[in-house]
């Protein structure tokens, strides 16, 4: 029998659940009920995490897509975008629902796909993580193994570039998938949410992005 952690149903605050002791059965089950309500689910080895996002992480996650978007677009650079598609694997007990994830390299090969299979597909190059009222369920060490070899991770303060290395990540100041890219420079974009509509920021990121010539010719 599944016993709940912590449970925070506030009016002001994202719905929050935390089981330990979950079965996968259950997280499956949870998974075909929820559809595609704005839920994410997280499972590790039975501990079972459910959470409603934030206004303000929904900001902050489109913020970030939107930027990797238009980074992929002004240097021609083939990506597939699968969003908060669930990835999971029962025989290592892990599954979540990235914020974001994306392909490069394996763009073409993952094209067609209408379902992820991780025994058969390779796992994102790029995941998004945004925790800004912070979560019970860790959800690096499910990315890491996963194999998923990048991840930007946003604490509600800093944007971090992390690095899968030797099973572990590890901070780095440029990306992988774009390695012009210093992600520190993103952080000021990320800050402005609070004073500037989307479009603001996105044309202001554009003009910084070509400014420094990591436009295509």
């Amino acid at each position: 029998m599944s016993r709940a952690l912590s449970r925070a149903f506030l009016p002001d605050q994202p719905q929050h659940l935390v089981l330990e002791d979950a079965s996968w059965e259950l997280y499956e089950m949870l998974l075909r009920n929820i559809g595609n309500r704005p839920l994410r689910i997280t499972f590790d080895d039975g501990l079972l995490e459910v959470m409603s996002p934030s206004l303000e992480h929904e900001r902050t996650k489109g913020i970030i897509d939107r930027m990797i978007a238009m980074l992929a677009f002004e240097t021609h650079r083939p990506m597939l975008s699968l969003g908060s598609t669930t990835f999971r694997r029962r025989d290592i007990s892990k599954g979540l629902d990235p914020d974001e994830c994306y392909y490069f390299r394996d763009e073409a090969k993952m094209r067609g796909r209408k379902r992820l299979n991780l025994h058969r597909d390779p796992p994102p190059e790029l995941v998004v993580d945004v925790d800004i009222n912070g979560r019970c369920v860790p959800r690096e060490p499910i990315c890491a193994a996963i194999g998923v070899p990048e991840v930007w991770r946003l604490d509600g303060l800093k944007l971090q570039c992390l690095h899968l290395v030797d099973g572990k990540y590890r901070e780095r100041k440029r990306s992988l998938v774009f390695p012009f890219l210093e992600l520190a420079g993103l952080q000021r974009f990320v800050d402005e949410l609070m004073q500037k509509d989307d479009t603001s920021i996105i044309r202001e990121f554009v003009a910084w992005v070509r400014k420094d010539g990591w436009t295509a010719s």
